[in-house]
């Protein structure tokens, strides 16, 4: 009876052994250890932040490593990568948190940041630079490896299966992300026959939300989202 009892303790180790841990793409929070409220980007300064943001952004945001492996291929995980080099991200939508500290009638302005990229793409979508300016804004605050925690990616924020859908392979390309989130965008004002408003709900909070509640969805996120999108188009224009 021995080897069989032997056999019995070696499969039952087996079983405890833990498995090995798939990379995980796209998932998490990207570019800012601040919350939302903390969150106070401008030209001038990428992160300002109060001493008391970092215990509160460790409570809040979920670490994303980014890393490369030998072919060029980038990976976003969870988990910090072994024996290559990576980055450490973290994000949160920018314009989302109704309990928002940014005074976004004062909070400065983007007005040189990706210029030529973002004129030609609104001369092709026939949209406002300034709205995209202000959408891009609103969702990343100009940070191009920008990564939600429901897998957003870059300036717009674009969802995987949206960037597959317009054909946008590298959403973190900020000429493809811009060229994605701008063409979606387009397609949202036709959808709701110029209506910004009902467009950035879409945006926001998905056409399937704004269909179900025949309106603006009664979400405090994206009707802050929808509030300070068009404050900041109002001022974008006023600067340009």
């Amino acid at each position: 009876m021995q080897p069989f009892t032997a056999k019995i303790c070696w499969c039952l180790l087996l079983l405890c052994l833990p498995l090995p841990c798939a990379t995980q793409q796209n998932t998490d929070k990207d570019v800012d250890p601040k919350p939302k409220r903390q969150l106070k980007l401008s030209p001038e300064s990428q992160q300002s932040a109060q001493p008391v943001a970092a215990k509160t952004a460790a409570a809040k945001s979920i670490a994303v490593f980014k890393s490369s492996q030998a072919d060029g291929t980038v990976l976003f995980s969870d988990r910090r990568p072994l024996n290559r080099p990576y980055q450490q991200l973290h994000f949160d939508c920018f314009a989302c948190d109704p309990d928002s500290a940014v005074n976004w009638h004062k909070t400065p302005l983007f007005v040189r940041q990706y210029n030529r990229i973002i004129d030609k793409v609104a001369l092709e979508q026939q949209l406002e630079p300034a709205l995209i300016r202000a959408v891009i804004h609103a969702e990343s605050a100009f940070q191009a490896a920008a990564l939600s925690k429901r897998g957003a990616m870059g300036l717009m924020q674009l969802m995987p299966e949206t960037a597959a859908m317009l054909g946008i392979a590298d959403p973190l390309s900020p000429e493809q992300n811009i060229l994605g989130g701008s063409t979606y965008l387009a397609s949202l004002l036709k959808q709701y026959n110029g209506d910004l408003t009902l467009s950035l709900a879409a945006y926001n909070a998905g056409p399937g939300n704004v269909r179900r509640h025949q309106g603006v969805p009664p979400f405090a996120e994206t009707q802050a989202y929808i509030k300070r999108v068009l404050i900041l188009h109002k001022r974008y224009k006023q600067a340009a």
